[in-house]
């Protein structure tokens, strides 16, 4: 078959296929450790495959592992990210929608300004606003709780997604909210029987994005959550600093990928969709 292939197809092909094995070759070595047990670790080679396999350190991490003096494993840390995606995914996915649709198809003097300063807002680095968060969330008795932590993220999600819907809506035809604009409907009437209905690859995008940058944060995670509230990523890094005992280093290797495996699942799933959202509201803005 490759002579029939012009040459450079070949180096194409060629040059994707080292990018992905270089790319996932850390995760190989994870996985193989992981499986491993900690005499193979410490008397073999750490990029040799596991000669007898097993999934102990994958349960322990999972039930077992000390993340400090607590000795649950991330069980409890993985069912807290779960409860915090939730809002921190859908709250500023459809805040991100509805100031796409006013800054892209109703807008007033000043609105490009205002869009300025709210794309201002992706680029502040987090480590700025930690301290003016903190004050606002004492000041509304937040600190330390899933309530506080979730309005973190909704807060810095959305200047991200009110990018994305106003890029997306702006490529949009203007007859469309203009012929109903004539015929009658209202603000919220365009909006959902039209706006909505058409959003279909860009919130995908959104959901992605927000998912993605809630689950894998420490910073705000490790700052802002209570002991009771805490997510995976902090369990993680607990897992891994725990001096007590001899260092596991498989059960290290598990739990970083028990923690990483949800992000990993919605890219398989759903990450073409990610790209042709992207792509979709590239043409204008």
């Amino acid at each position: 078959m490759l002579r029939y292939l012009p040459l450079s197809r070949v180096a194409i092909y060629g040059g994707l296929i080292l990018a992905a094995a270089i790319y996932l070759f850390p995760m190989a070595v994870m996985l193989s450790t992981g499986l491993k047990t900690m005499p193979e670790i410490q008397i073999g080679n750490a990029l040799s495959l596991p000669r007898d396999p097993t999934f102990a350190a994958f349960a322990k991490a999972w039930s077992g592992a000390c993340t400090g003096i607590n000795c649950e494993g991330i069980q409890r840390y993985f069912l807290n990210t779960v409860i915090l995606i939730i809002p921190t995914a859908l709250i500023p996915t459809f805040l991100g929608m509805l100031n796409g649709y006013v800054l892209s198809q109703w807008r007033f003097r000043g609105s490009e300004v205002f869009f300025a300063l709210l794309l201002f807002g992706c680029f502040i680095p987090l480590q700025v606003v930690l301290l003016p968060m903190a004050q606002v969330l004492g000041w509304l008795g937040l600190a330390n709780s899933y309530g506080g932590l979730m309005l973190v993220h909704i807060a810095y999600g959305i200047p991200f997604t009110t990018m994305f819907f106003r890029n997306y809506y702006v490529s949009l035809p203007p007859e469309l909210v203009r012929a109903a604009r004539v015929d009658g409907a209202s603000f919220f009437q365009i909006f959902w029987s039209i706006i909505v209905p058409i959003s279909g690859p860009i919130i995908i995008v959104s959901l992605i994005w927000q998912f993605t940058q809630v689950w894998n944060d420490f910073l705000f995670a490790v700052i802002f959550s209570g002991a009771d509230s805490q997510p995976v990523m902090v369990a993680l890094n607990n897992i891994v600093k725990t001096s007590t005992g001899t260092k596991e280093y498989n059960v290290d290797m598990a739990a970083a990928l028990l923690a990483g495996l949800p992000t990993l699942i919605v890219y398989l799933i759903s990450g073409r969709f990610f790209v042709r959202g992207l792509t979709a509201g590239a043409v204008k803005g």
